[in-house]
């Protein structure tokens, strides 16, 4: 199995940056999985909702051209659907049992994400209705997939 986090903008934490390194590294045995940072676009302080809408569609545009063909896009959005750890388990069960070897996950930057994304996606995950920090969630989202692979393989898994 393929994983491939895209994100807008570059993690500059260092604690976020080693959390991410450690879940990658308990990844290895189970999958490929890569983080892909795309440039945030810089918007002018206090930006118009058109200017607004312009800079998200050209994110937007720079993270669909990522995306591999054939690859399940999970986009990450506070409106999307919650899902529990060993549903989103069983979700990937079912990709793989479907054949799906690559899914990509996306994650917006500080603004959120275009429309074209949101349509592009296969599903729209959510992981709280809370607005958490777009950098934190890479985290969170890392923390996730490798409670996936060890809920699917029946593994103990306790942090």
């Amino acid at each position: 199995m393929r994983i491939t986090v895209l994100c807008v903008g570059k993690l500059k934490e260092k604690y976020l940056r080693d959390g991410i390194a450690e879940y990658t590294k308990r990844l290895r045995p189970y999958a490929d999985v890569r983080m892909i940072e795309i440039p945030e676009e810089r918007m002018k302080e206090a930006p118009s909702a058109v200017e607004k809408q312009e800079t998200l569609r050209r994110e937007g545009a720079r993270l669909c051209a990522q995306i591999p063909p054939g690859a399940y896009i999970i986009v990450l959005d506070v409106a999307g659907t919650e899902l529990s750890s060993e549903e989103l388990a069983e979700k990937v069960a079912q990709l793989c049992l479907m054949g799906k070897s690559h899914i990509v996950f996306l994650i917006g930057g500080p603004f959120g994400l275009s429309d074209e994304v949101r349509r592009a996606a296969d599903v729209r995950l959510s992981f709280s209705h809370f607005t958490l920090p777009h950098q934190l969630v890479r985290l969170v989202l890392m923390e996730q997939i490798y409670r996936v692979f060890k809920i699917n393989r029946n593994e103990p898994y306790h942090l």
